[in-house]
């Protein structure tokens, strides 16, 4: 059953760290997630997001050994574990993407030839830090939707950066120059009790914001 139901969504979600460990997703389902997931904003519309799927007993084992001892009650409970990773190449496809745009008819010729000249040489010409940030920030953007959405599905989530980030991308066979890892996720339902929640305090909104003069 999916909880359309916005505030809840928004307002309840909570990391938890104990999971239902009889719950499985579907990989269908988590392609709907995705699908419904990508269409986060992301700078220039290059969309350099990746993202890593460990389902299976085996495959969650395997990542674990890169997490941190603290997370071992959500990594032994969860149903799956979804890291996370920015593509800081994916300026490379820039060119790509917008002929689609074009091609599609969803911009004119002209628009076509100012976004090329306009934006995609300060990806070209820029530095690997420079695009590392650009595509770790929408990573974060996709990563927040992702426990959105799985929330929608009726999921429960929990955002992780406690683990060794140099074994990440090998250990899923990937480039770790292009490859950078933003978090993991990992996603259940959850089993949590009054002992077992973690209850948080926000500061006031007041705080954290202010008018401009």
């Amino acid at each position: 059953m999916r909880n359309n139901d916005f505030n809840d969504v928004v307002q309840n979600r909570h990391s938890v760290r104990h999971f239902d460990k009889s719950v499985k997703i579907p990989r269908s389902e988590f392609k709907e997630m995705f699908e419904e997931t990508v269409t986060a904003p992301s700078g220039c519309n290059l969309q350099g997001w990746h993202f890593e799927v460990a389902d299976t007993p085996e495959t969650i084992a395997k990542v674990k050994k890169y997490m941190l001892r603290f997370n071992d009650p959500q990594m032994d409970s969860c149903a799956a574990v979804v890291q996370v990773f920015a593509d800081v190449y994916a300026y490379k496809k820039y060119r790509e993407n917008w002929s689609k745009e074009y091609e599609t008819g969803n911009i004119t010729k002209e628009k076509l030839d100012e976004v090329l000249r306009t934006f995609l040489p300060s990806y070209e010409n820029g530095t690997y830090y420079s695009c590392a940030i650009d595509s770790i920030r929408s990573c974060s953007l996709a990563a927040m939707q992702f426990m959105l959405v799985a929330r929608n599905h009726g999921y429960d989530t929990n955002p992780i950066a406690g683990y060794d980030e140099s074994k990440i991308a090998r250990t899923f066979n990937l480039e770790p120059k292009r490859y950078l890892p933003v978090m993991a996720i990992v996603i259940g339902k959850s089993n949590e009790t009054e002992e077992t929640m973690a209850k948080t305090t926000r500061y006031p909104a007041e705080t954290v914001y202010h008018f401009a003069e």
